[in-house]
């Protein structure tokens, strides 16, 4: 076998791999948003086809008007706004402190940090969390939500800014010390407008988690309905039809609801992807 050939077989390979793992990706969108033009007796009957058999565009106009997606979708920007915003402060400034702060103990600190990545508690700590967020009487508001959320520190963002932060050149810092700025003045005036890729990614990634986030808004939220955010209204509308579960509503809500997050990505493609990719070439 040539070397032509076997560069040819591995290409064939590659775009088999690449294509299996792209209908196995796209195929739950596909499923949802074709689902959400069928009737909810179609779904129920578990028709055997993919494609509805009649388009039905009312599940939105009901879902629309059910879900209350006015209120809803102001809930889930509100939060997410301030979740994002707060995590991008906290992960590069964190991130900055690991990467040039010089403190006894750090790399110690930093491992054990990162250690809680595989320590996994689920829904174990919700009770523990709603019960200190009670104490600051923070439970019945997302508020509650967005200051845990921002507060926990997200290790992944960490990690991600940490290393995005370690391919900028130290000369910076030191010609920044030399004009006189201080350790936290190089971090605001020299550093983080550097961080525009690192920032568009830990957005994208944290818009994607909290706009997702489901569990804990749901407990925060439920004493108080006008707070829901939107998928937890979306998720609601399977059981607010007709029927007693009315499953085209829900599709049709999440539909609706993937709107934004494709925005987000479209918009911010450019700087994720060169996030992810710096330092990994090398000159």
């Amino acid at each position: 076998m040539t070397e032509k050939q076997k560069r040819l077989i591995g290409k064939i390979l590659t775009y088999l791999v690449l294509t299996i793992a792209f209908i196995i990706v796209i195929f739950p969108v596909a499923y949802t948003l074709l689902g959400s033009f069928k009737s909810n007796q179609e779904l129920l009957t578990g028709s055997s086809g993919i494609i509805p058999s009649k388009f039905v565009w009312d599940n939105y106009v009901q879902a629309w008007n059910l879900a209350n997606f006015e209120r809803y979708t102001f809930n889930s920007v509100f939060m997410t706004f301030f979740i994002v915003i707060g995590t991008i402060i906290t992960c590069t400034t964190a991130a900055y402190v690991f990467e040039r702060g010089e403190f006894k103990f750090k790399n110690a600190l930093f491992i054990m940090v990162v250690s809680s990545m595989f320590v996994s508690l689920g829904s174990l700590t919700l009770y523990p969390t709603l019960m200190i967020a009670k104490v600051f009487g923070i439970n019945r508001s997302l508020w509650g939500v967005i200051i845990i959320r921002v507060l926990g520190l997200n290790v992944t963002n960490l990690v991600i800014a940490r290393s995005y932060i370690k391919t900028i050149p130290r000369e910076i810092d030191e010609a920044a010390k030399i004009d006189g700025y201080g350790f936290f003045q190089i971090f605001i005036h020299i550093i983080f407008p550097l961080l525009k890729p690192l920032i568009a990614t830990l957005g994208i990634l944290e818009f994607r988690s909290a706009w997702n986030d489901y569990l804990m808004p749901m407990v925060f939220t439920l004493s108080n309905p006008k707070r829901m955010p939107l998928v937890v209204g979306v998720v609601n509308l399977k059981s607010t039809g007709e029927a007693a579960s009315s499953w085209n509503l829900m599709l049709a809500g999440t539909a609706i609801s993937i709107i934004p997050m494709i925005l987000v990505y479209v918009c911010l493609n450019r700087y994720f992807i060169d996030s992810l990719t710096a330092g990994s070439v090398k000159g």
